[in-house]
C-alpha cells in the first residue's frame, strides 16, 4: 500500500544469457476498498476454517438425535403394534379357549374379553351361539326323555297287544317282533333271520307284493289266508314302510325298513260266520214256514171235505174243485220250497274259481251285453277306461258278478222317474287296484241296510232269496277284492269293486 492505494506487485528475474543480471517488479493498482474485502475474506476464510472444525461434532450431534428419534419411533411403532395385536390376539385366544370347553361338553362357558369391530361381533355370535346350543340341548335332553318314555310305553304296548308285530328290513331280514307274533309262529321270528323262513313260497310273493306296494304309498294291506304251522290262518296283514326313503341316504344305500302287522282273524270269522249262518238258518226257517201254512191249510181242507158223508161228496163239482186247488196249490208251495233248498244248495257248493288273466273291460262288456233289449226305458252308460291293466279274475264268476249288480240295479229304478245305469272302470296306480262303478238312479241303500247287504238271505225285496249280493261278495273276495257300497250323486246306490293289478 503506497497512501490510500493499494497495489499488487509481481516480480521476476532478469537473466542475460547465462547470469542473472537482475530482477523486474511490476505493480498494478487495485480498486478502492479491496483490502477491506481482503481482510474480510480472510476474516471469512478463519471463520470457515472453525467451522470447518466444528462440523464433524455437529454432524455425530445430529446423527445422535435421529437415532434417539428413530428409537423413540420404534418403541411407539412397537408399543401400538402390540397394543393392536392384543385386541385380536386376546379375544382370539379366549375364543380358543371357549371351543375348547364347547368342545368337552361345557355350553355355560362364555367368553369374557373385550372386543370392538368384527371380532367384537364374533364374540357376541359365540357367546348367543352357546346359549343356543345349551337351550338346545337342555330341550334335547327333554326331548330324549319324552321319547324314552314313549319308546317304554310303545314297548309295553307291543308287549301287551294281541296284534303281531315284526319289522324286517327291506331285504327281508327279521329285525325285532313282539310276544304276540312269537305266540303265532309258535317260536321267535327272530331265531328264522329270514321272512321266506316264516312263510311258504306263495305266502311270500304275497307280502313281497304289499312291501314293495308300501314303499311306494306307504302302507298297504290285504286280507290273506296263510299256512303257519301246517295250519291255514286267516290274517289281516298290514305293512307300513319306515325309515329313509330309498335313495335318500348320501352313501346311496337304502335305509328303509318294514313294520309287518299281523291280525289272526280266524276266531273273528269263525264267529261271524256262526253268526251269519245262524241268521240265515232264521231265513231259512222263516221262508220254509211260509209256504207251509198255505200247505196245511190246504191239506186241512181236504180232510174236512173227506169227514163228510160219502153221498155229499159224490158228484159233487165244489169237491172236484176243492181238492183240484188245494193240490195246485200244495204242488206250487212244494215248488216253491225245492227251489228254495236248490239255490240254498247251489250257494254251500259254490263252483270252485279258476282264475287266469283277464280284461275286466272286455267282461264288463260282455255283461252288458246280455241285457241287450231287455232293460226297456232304462239308459245304459259305459265309461271304460281304455289303459286297464290286467286282472287275475275267473272270467265266467266275475261275468256273473256284474250281471246281478245290473240286474238288481235295473230292479230298483222299476218306480224311479229317471232310470240311467252307469258302468265305468279307472286303475289307481298309487293303489295298484282296477275299480269298476255301477251305478243307478234308484231308491238307494240305507245305512242299516249296507251293514247286512252282503249277509246271506237277507233282501231288500219282496222277492228272490237274498243269495244274490252273497255269492257277488263271496266271488270278489275269493279273487283278493273288495266290494263296497256307496251314496250315487245325486240319487241312488253305486257299487265299487276293487281288484288287484296283475303283478308282472
Amino acid at each position: 500500500e503506497f497512501g490510500t492505494q493499494s497495489y499488487v506487485l509481481a516480480q521476476a528475474p532478469l537473466q542475460i544469457g547465462a547470469e542473472e543480471t537482475g530482477v523486474m517488479v511490476v505493480g498494478m493498482g487495485m480498486p478502492a476498498q479491496f483490502s477491506e474485502s481482503t481482510a474480510r475474506l480472510r476474516q471469512e476464510s478463519v471463520l470457515y476454517e472453525e467451522l470447518s472444525q466444528e462440523r464433524k461434532s455437529l454432524r455425530h450431534t445430529y446423527i445422535s438425535i435421529l437415532f434417539l428419534l428413530t428409537l423413540l419411533i420404534l418403541f411407539i411403532a412397537t408399543w401400538f403394534a402390540l397394543f393392536l395385536s392384543r385386541q385380536v390376539t386376546v379375544p382370539i385366544q379366549a375364543l380358543a379357549e371357549a371351543t375348547r370347553e364347547v368342545s368337552r361338553g361345557n355350553l355355560l362357558h362364555r367368553v369374557r374379553a373385550k372386543a370392538a369391530d368384527e371380532l367384537g361381533i364374533l364374540v357376541r355370535s359365540f357367546n348367543e351361539m352357546t346359549g343356543q346350543l345349551a337351550a338346545g340341548r337342555a330341550e334335547l335332553e327333554q326331548v330324549n326323555t319324552q321319547l324314552d318314555q314313549r319308546s317304554r310305553f310303545t314297548e309295553a304296548i307291543l308287549e301287551s297287544i294281541p296284534t303281531g308285530v315284526i319289522s324286517v328290513s327291506r331285504e327281508g331280514t327279521v329285525l325285532g317282533s313282539n310276544p304276540a307274533a312269537r305266540r303265532l309262529f309258535d317260536r321267535d321270528p327272530g331265531s328264522a333271520s329270514h321272512l321266506a323262513k316264516l312263510f311258504s313260497a306263495e305266502d311270500m310273493r304275497e307280502l313281497n307284493h304289499l312291501m314293495k306296494r308300501a314303499a311306494r304309498v306307504g302302507q298297504a294291506s290285504r286280507q290273506l289266508e296263510l299256512k303257519l304251522n301246517g295250519r291255514a290262518r286267516q290274517l289281516a296283514v298290514t305293512v307300513a314302510a319306515l325309515g329313509e326313503p330309498p335313495g335318500s341316504s348320501r352313501d346311496g344305500t337304502d335305509t328303509s325298513w318294514f313294520v309287518v302287522v299281523l291280525e289272526d282273524l280266524s276266531d273273528l270269522l269263525r264267529a261271524q260266520k256262526e253268526a251269519a249262518w245262524g241268521e240265515v238258518a232264521q231265513r231259512i226257517a222263516h221262508e220254509i214256514k211260509n209256504p207251509l201254512t198255505p200247505i196245511a191249510l190246504s191239506a186241512e181242507r181236504i180232510n174236512l171235505w173227506l169227514k163228510r158223508p160219502p153221498q155229499s161228496r159224490e158228484n159233487s163239482p165244489e169237491f172236484s174243485q176243492v181238492i183240484q186247488e188245494s193240490c195246485s196249490l200244495i204242488d206250487q208251495e212244494v215248488e216253491n220250497l225245492r227251489h228254495l233248498v236248490d239255490t240254498f244248495s247251489q250257494f254251500a257248493q259254490f263252483p270252485k274259481a279258476h282264475p287266469a288273466p283277464a280284461d275286466l273291460n272286455q267282461i264288463v262288456k260282455s255283461a252288458i251285453g246280455l241285457f241287450d233289449g231287455r232293460l226297456n226305458g232304462i239308459s245304459i252308460q259305459t265309461s271304460l277306461a281304455t289303459d286297464l291293466p290286467m286282472v287275475q279274475v275267473d272270467a265266467n264268476h266275475f261275468r256273473r258278478v256284474f250281471v246281478n249288480l245290473i240286474d238288481n240295479a235295473a230292479e230298483a229304478m222299476e218306480d224311479s222317474l229317471v232310470r240311467h245305469l252307469m258302468v265305468s272302470t279307472r286303475t289307481d296306480s298309487q293303489r295298484e287296484i282296477v275299480e269298476v262303478m255301477i251305478s243307478d238312479t234308484g231308491p238307494g241303500v240305507t245305512l242299516e241296510e249296507r251293514e247286512k247287504l252282503f249277509l246271506p238271505y237277507f233282501s231288500t225285496k219282496d222277492r228272490g232269496t237274498g243269495l244274490g249280493l252273497a255269492i257277488v261278495s263271496r266271488i270278489v273276495t275269493e279273487h283278493g277284492g273288495v266290494i263296497r257300497v256307496e251314496e250315487n250323486q245325486p240319487v241312488g246306490a253305486r257299487f265299487v269293486i276293487e281288484l288287484p293289478i296283475l303283478a308282472a
